[in-house]
């Protein structure tokens, strides 16, 4: 007896004995049916010749069949078998997905002009930027902590939880922040974040709207900038001197909306905003009805001295939102920030978060508070700034003073990181790929700056060095390695 013909090719149906066949027939099936190799409204075979023809039991086919019927690909018509259902081809199914995932064409150019680059690999060497000293962290005694909550979870933490954040994780940071920064702040004015790039972008939605000009630190952190510019923000950058941002050029700047800053550590320059400067800041904020977005990143590294008072602690009009972040203390794949909101915006900010991510994970929250309550946070504070007061001195301690066309390195007084200035972009590329082939990581400080900045090419050169993610030994071994491959 001859074989019957069929409407599809079986032989192109190929079947792994060794996993589900029922699964693997229907999977070969319903791509058929969507790229429009088994058009609308054909008749399938029926369930004992398509499995005789692919050597298979009739049941298999039958299961098969059943999945496709269920999810609506085929259909039977009585009495007269199995038919590819209407609209299940290519055009069909796939045009209202690419529709759903066009953007709106100005959103779509924001994100194609505006995206973080890419993160580097691998754990920390030096000198890479942004990254604290992980190997002190206590890990054993945080997870003797997570261990202790989630051994017993509190029921009442399993459910939905504050938009703004675990309250008594937010007390906890209200005390910190009174004790150790001299700001004054209500729990309630704390909104919990994924990290400060989300408290940053809690802030472009809410505080600005699309055409804004906002004005961006120059040469600066280019994340704040895009999230501001997602947002639909127009970039006013503002030069950098060595009092920090210049205010009269802020002020010039008609209709701005906004300002984000970094006053106590600038990045990436590395220079602390003077007092003469934080007032006349805060004095145009208050004369413009703007608002201020205050970004301290790593604030309780300060290595002469107390850490400096933020400049919310010198508000007194309600125009400063402060972002903080546990990543410069704890680790940034913690995702742990918080900001701190003049009190009017607190509802705002809950809410806007709420619809974004509902809220952060419950447990970290818990354990982030109990170890702050239990001092451990405290200690490793002091531990690390000692670490990083070291490890800044390895560096200066083994730079090369007579690097050509380099400017000395400058004084270190907060911080992670120092920017050295470079005498020209064609010396900076040549200092940077050197070190790259022996190794060594060194951002540029040319790419820091806006691409419509006025200031000449030539002076946005430099080496941006993070200093604090590995310890002395290797600080040594990646200056020896420098010093050779600069050596002529």
């Amino acid at each position: 007896m001859s074989s019957p013909v069929l409407p599809l090719d079986p032989a192109g149906i190929q079947l792994d004995p060794r996993q589900g066949l029922a699964r693997q027939l229907y999977q070969a099936l319903r791509e058929r049916i969507l790229d429009g190799r088994l058009s609308s409204r054909l008749r399938l075979p029926a369930s004992r010749d398509l499995a005789h023809a692919l050597g298979v039991s009739r049941n298999t086919v039958v299961r098969a069949y059943d999945q496709l019927y269920a999810e609506g690909y085929i259909e039977g018509r009585t009495g007269d078998g199995t038919y590819v259902a209407a609209r299940t081809t290519a055009a069909a199914v796939q045009s209202p997905l690419v529709a759903s995932c066009a953007l709106p064409s100005q959103l779509s150019q924001r994100l194609q002009a505006h995206h973080l680059s890419e993160r580097p690999d691998g754990p920390p060497r030096a000198f890479r930027v942004g990254v604290p000293a992980f190997d002190l962290f206590p890990f054993a005694t945080w997870a003797r902590l997570q261990a202790n909550f989630w051994r017993n979870p509190p029921l009442a933490r399993l459910g939905y939880a504050e938009a703004a954040g675990d309250p008594q994780l937010r007390e906890l940071i209200a005390a910190y922040l009174r004790n150790s920064r001299g700001l004054v702040c209500d729990p309630g004015q704390i909104i919990v974040t994924s990290g400060a790039q989300q408290a940053i972008s809690l802030c472009a939605q809410l505080l600005v709207e699309v055409g804004d000009p906002v004005a961006v630190e120059n040469p600066g952190y280019r994340a704040a900038g895009l999230a501001f510019a997602v947002a639909g923000a127009r970039l006013q950058g503002i030069a950098v001197d060595r009092d920090g941002l210049d205010t009269a050029q802020l002020a010039a700047l008609k209709g701005c909306r906004l300002a984000y800053v970094t006053p106590s550590h600038q990045y990436p320059t590395g220079i602390t905003l003077s007092l003469a400067r934080r007032l006349e800041l805060l004095e145009w904020a208050e004369r413009e009805q703007a608002w201020i977005v205050e970004d301290d990143y790593d604030g309780e590294y300060r290595y002469s001295g107390t850490p400096l008072a933020p400049l919310a602690a010198l508000d007194r009009a309600g125009r400063v939102l402060y972002v903080g972040t546990f990543s410069k203390i704890a680790f940034p794949g913690l995702r742990l920030g918080y900001l701190v909101v003049p009190p009017p915006l607190a509802q705002a900010f809950a809410r806007l978060r709420g619809v974004a991510v509902r809220h952060s994970e419950s447990g970290t929250q818990a354990v982030m508070a109990e170890f702050i309550a239990a001092g451990h946070f405290q200690r490793h504070i002091r531990r690390m700034r000692r670490a990083a007061r070291s490890r800044r001195d390895a560096l200066l301690r083994g730079w090369p003073l007579d690097l050509a066309g380099c400017q000395a390195m400058p004084a270190v007084e907060a911080g992670l990181h120092v920017s050295v200035r470079v005498e020209g972009l064609a010396r900076e590329r040549e200092l940077i790929a050197r070190a790259a082939a022996v190794g060594v990581e060194i951002n540029p400080l040319s790419d820091y700056w806006l691409a419509d900045s006025s200031e000449a090419p030539e002076r946005r050169a430099g080496l941006v060095l993070g200093f604090a993610g590995v310890d002395e030994v290797q600080i040594a071994q990646a200056l020896r390695a420098l010093r050779k491959a600069w050596a002529d």
